[in-house]
């Protein structure tokens, strides 16, 4: 694990690398608005896929670094995101552009011009709880690139069931809340939870060639 600062015109980002020895893929992936890189869905995956060709990079954004409480604006996220993307291509392997809710907004909007391989979304915010009229479903649609979606079976901010049709592939995590967190009277455990997600994104990469 190494980490490295990145200068972005939102100002200095982070990036923490987990390398794998034969790299064939880079996964970057971004935060939530309401966390960082320690999310248990972020860290699982960096511990899991590196021993399958993918380097993980966990992304955290300039107001994380900041050590600011409140995430800014998406186009100051978009901002940051661009400006580490340079730093994560520069292994030469394709990257594949991710994140967990407001991150993963940010994966979908900037996706197609900075020339991502596909996009990992994470706990994708459909709509604020309780707001499905609020759908935030035209940046996930509009990602332009393959695109795998990893949502919580009771997530408020999206169920499964609610997301439109659309050229992406969706996988539920039996129970799960916005942190893929599952209920202890629940019949799976928080760690069957985490064997779903790192379990479909493995397949979902080699499936991407």
């Amino acid at each position: 694990m190494t980490t490295e600062t990145v200068g972005t015109e939102a100002g200095d980002a982070r990036i923490t690398w987990h390398k794998a020895a034969r790299a064939r893929l880079v996964l970057a992936v971004g935060h939530g608005a309401g966390g960082g890189i320690e999310a248990r869905d972020l860290r699982a995956l960096a511990a899991a896929l590196p021993e399958h060709g993918v380097t993980v990079a966990l992304v955290e954004q300039p107001w994380r670094v900041a050590g600011k409480k409140v995430a800014p604006a998406p186009k100051t996220l978009d901002t940051g995101w661009r400006g580490v993307w340079p730093a994560l291509a520069e292994p030469g392997l394709p990257v594949i552009s991710g994140g967990r809710s407001a991150g993963a907004r940010v994966a979908c909007r900037t996706a197609a011009e900075l020339g991502a391989h596909a996009v990992l979304a994470l706990s994708f915010p459909l709509h604020p709880p309780g707001r499905p009229e609020k759908s935030r479903a035209e940046e996930l649609l509009g990602a332009g690139v393959p695109t795998l979606v990893v949502q919580g079976g009771n997530d408020p901010f999206g169920r499964p069931e609610e997301f439109p049709e659309g050229a992406y592939d969706l996988v539920e995590v039996a129970y799960g809340d916005h942190g893929f967190a599952v209920p202890k009277r629940a019949p799976t455990t928080p760690e069957r939870a985490l064997e779903t997600i790192t379990g479909a994104v493995r397949e979902w990469t080699v499936s991407l060639g």
